[in-house]
């Protein structure tokens, strides 16, 4: 893959942000459903959410 450009690197560095921002979001939601089935899904939209963002910070590599 070749060198990213300023905006393509502005663009990553915004989905990161949001992706970092939904993870909190998701597992503070988890952590406080009393639903062991809504905690799951919450927990599992927080790991792929997570898995999400170090693909995007793998471009950084």
């Amino acid at each position: 893959m070749g060198t990213l450009n300023q905006i393509e690197l502005q663009n990553l560095r915004h989905f990161i942000g949001a992706k970092e921002t939904s993870y909190n979001k998701l597992t503070n939601y988890a952590d406080s459903a009393v639903d062991p089935q809504i905690k799951q899904v919450l927990n599992k939209a927080a790991q792929d959410t997570l898995n999400s963002k170090q693909k995007l910070l793998s471009f950084f590599n």
